[in-house]
C-alpha cells in the first residue's frame, strides 16, 4: 500500500481545509490525470488548504513537480515550515509530546504573535480541537466529539506525527508559495505542461458558508473562470453546487457535472466538477448526459 493511500484512509491527517476532506475526489483525480495525453511537468493547487490533492499527486508521482499556494497565514505557516524550512521533524516531535487538555490548548492558543513554527503548531492543534477543523475566527471547540471522546476525538498524535514525516520524504517534489493563488495561475497560464486543480473558497451568499468557514473568502470567481478558460494547460475546478457557478461555467463554455458527496456533518450535498471536457468523468461514472 502506498504512503499516499495510507494517508487517505485515515481521517487523522493534517487536513486544514475547512470543507469536507476531499478524499472522495482522489479516484477522480487519478482518472483525470491518466486521461491526459502526457504527464504534467507542473501541477499547481492555487487554493491549497489541506492540499490533499497536491499531496496525492506528489506521493504517486503523477507530475514532475507540485506547487501549493495558500493565502491564509495560519495554514500557510504549516506548509512553510514543512516544505521551505524543513521543519517536519520539529513539528512531529511537538505533536508527539503535547499533552492535550483544555488547559494546555488554552495556554497554547493564547500565545500572541507566535514565531512561524509555533504558529504552525497552533494551527495543527486548532484544526484538531475545533468543530469540523474550522480555523476561521469564532469557530467553536469540540465538546462531545466523535464516539464521545470529547476534545480527544480527533487527536491521534502518533499517527499525525507519522504523516508529517511522510510529507518530508517528498519535500523535494513540492514548492510552497505563501500568497494569492490567482497570481500564481496568471504566472503559469501560458504553459501547456502546467495543469491546475482549483478548489476555491465557497462563494459567500445566504446559502453558501463562505465567510463563516474561511478567513479569506473573497475571490473574483468571474476572473478566475476567465483566466482558467484562457490557460493553455488543462484544469479541473470543484465548487459547492450553486446556480451562479453553473452560470459562470456555461458563460465560459465549460463542461460541468454535479457529484453527490457528504460534508463533515454527513449532510448530502452536490459538488460541481468543472473542466473543458469531462468525458473521462462520465466514463468513470457510467454516465452519458451532463448534469
Amino acid at each position: 500500500m502506498s504512503v499516499c493511500r495510507m494517508w487517505l484512509q485515515s481521517n487523522t491527517g493534517a487536513h486544514f481545509a475547512t470543507q469536507a476532506a476531499k478524499t472522495w475526489l482522489v479516484p477522480k483525480i487519478f482518472a483525470w490525470l491518466h486521461s491526459l495525453p502526457s504527464a504534467p511537468t507542473l501541477f499547481v493547487e492555487p487554493f491549497a488548504g489541506g492540499a490533499i490533492v497536491g499531496l496525492t499527486v506528489a506521493f504517486e508521482g503523477l507530475a514532475d513537480h507540485v506547487t501549493l499556494v495558500e493565502l491564509d497565514e495560519q495554514v500557510g505557516a504549516v506548509w512553510e515550515l514543512l516544505i521551505n524550512q524543513k521543519g517536519a521533524e520539529w513539528l512531529a516531535q511537538k505533536v508527539s509530546n503535547f499533552m492535550l487538555t483544555s488547559a494546555s490548548v488554552d495556554q497554547l492558543l493564547e500565545i500572541q504573535d507566535p514565531a512561524l513554527p509555533d504558529l504552525a503548531f497552533q494551527t495543527l492543534i486548532r484544526n484538531r480541537v475545533n468543530r469540523g477543523g474550522i480555523l476561521a475566527k469564532g469557530a467553536g471547540r469540540v465538546k462531545q466529539g466523535e464516539n464521545g471522546r470529547g476534545l480527544h476525538s480527533r487527536w491521534y498524535p502518533q499517527t499525525l506525527a507519522r504523516r508529517l514525516r511522510e510529507i518530508d520524504t517528498i519535500r523535494d517534489k513540492l514548492t510552497f508559495i505563501q500568497g494569492d493563488g490567482m497570481d500564481v495561475i496568471r504566472q503559469h497560464q501560458h504553459k501547456e505542461s502546467t495543469i491546475f486543480f482549483v478548489d476555491p473558497p465557497y462563494i459567500a451568499s445566504d446559502k453558501q458558508p463562505g465567510r463563516r468557514l474561511y478567513t479569506h473568502s473573497e475571490v473574483d470567481h468571474g476572473h478566475l473562470f476567465a483566466m482558467l478558460s484562457a490557460s493553455r494547460g488543462e484544469f479541473l475546478i470543484t465548487y459547492a453546487a450553486s446556480e451562479p457557478i453553473i452560470e459562470l461555467a456555461k458563460a465560459h463554455g465549460l463542461d460541468f457535472l454535479a457529484l453527490p458527496m457528504k460534508n463533515t456533518h454527513h449532510a448530502r450535498l452536490s459538488e460541481l466538477m468543472i473542466g473543458r471536457d469531462l468525458a473521462w468523468l462520465r466514463r468513470l461514472r457510467g454516465r452519458t448526459a451532463p448534469a
